[in-house]
């Protein structure tokens, strides 16, 4: 039985439409989904603001907190929790060229109005997580805003969040590139780096994709145990990815084992999940799949991850202290292949 408890988000099950090609299946309905995700063992659900108010441009504030109170007797039908709740500031006409960072004051005002709604949404839900993955906070054009002035940018913006609310915990998700072509934030260092920079750096840590790390040409182990030696891994999202492509968002382990092993290792041999944090899961159906089996790729991914932590568990670490006394790593590389194809 795993040790770890499991997230996912809405946005995981999907109609299929993507940059070149419409929806090819039917859409779901989100109570569906709650209902679904409880009974394939998940424990929680993370969230964008509008997955909880959709429109959300156009309510009140008191209308927002209600709406999302809606929700929340949803998820508490099906005994499921929120894990977080992140802004969307990549989907609206004031968000073209990023939220805080973007060189329209108005357009930074709209988006700290969407972080704020954010942090009510997420107190009515009962989290204090608040996600921020940065997608378009950075540059389509290198000269068109000064690095330094971005940067000092997102530190505000986050600054006025944790103010806003004395217990919200922000959570950055880095990303190297894409939608835009430049990050401002890109790797897990520098999470830390922002985070040390903001008014309670105790409340501003990092989540960890498997797929963004890969797109730094970075290995999400080794991201993954950098937060953790911090104490600023608040959660992860884990998938896979092809090389350095467009964010695939595939299911945890279907291209790199090994890695995928080494995610489910460094978790398990550090503790996460002993505070409450959840093992969350950020993977897409592929085009091709058909209706019937729009959960299948949430399936595959508790499978292999459940599957891995078996492995992990049976791991010889007294093997692995003599391989490395005796600087044996072709031997102890092979025992993890050995392990890892069910030879041993």
């Amino acid at each position: 039985m795993s040790k770890f408890r499991f997230s996912v988000g809405p946005w995981n099950v999907h109609s299929g439409a993507d940059s070149y090609g419409p929806a090819v299946r039917a859409e779901i309905p989100a109570v569906e989904k709650y209902k679904k995700f409880a009974e394939l063992g998940f424990s929680a659900v993370q969230f964008h603001d509008d997955d909880v108010v959709p429109d959300i441009n156009n309510y009140s504030t008191d209308e927002i907190k209600a709406k999302a109170r809606e929700v929340k007797s949803q998820l508490d039908q099906f005994g499921l929790k929120a894990e977080f709740v992140a802004p969307r500031l990549w989907m609206d006409e004031h968000t073209i060229d990023g939220g805080f960072m973007s060189t329209s004051q108005e357009d930074r005002e709209y988006a700290m109005w969407r972080a704020y709604r954010s942090i009510d949404i997420a107190r009515e839900l009962g989290c204090d997580l608040i996600v921020l993955w940065l997608a378009r906070e950075g540059t389509v054009c290198a000269e068109s805003k000064s690095p330094v002035w971005a940067t000092k940018m997102l530190i505000e913006s986050i600054n006025k969040m944790l103010e806003y609310d004395k217990s919200i915990r922000i959570c950055i998700e880095p990303k190297p590139n894409e939608p835009i072509d430049r990050s401002i934030c890109g790797t897990m260092g520098h999470v830390m780096a922002i985070s040390a920079a903001t008014i309670d750096p105790s409340r501003v840590g990092g989540n960890l994709e498997s797929a963004h790390a890969v797109l730094a040409g970075l290995d999400p182990a080794h991201e993954i145990g950098f937060a953790l030696a911090m104490g600023k891994l608040m959660t992860v999202h884990l998938n896979d990815q092809n090389s350095i492509r467009y964010d695939q968002d595939k299911s945890f382990g279907v291209e790199n084992l090994r890695a995928a092993f080494n995610q489910v290792k460094v978790l398990k041999e550090n503790g996460y999940g002993d505070h409450g944090e959840y093992v969350g899961l950020d993977v897409k159906a592929m085009r091709t799949t058909k209706d019937q089996d729009s959960y299948k790729h949430l399936e595959n991914s508790l499978r292999i991850f459940k599957a891995l932590e078996d492995k992990v568990d049976r791991f010889d670490y007294e093997f692995q202290k003599k391989c490395v006394e005796s600087r044996d790593f072709e031997g102890l590389e092979m025992y993890v292949m050995d392990l890892l194809m069910g030879i041993v």
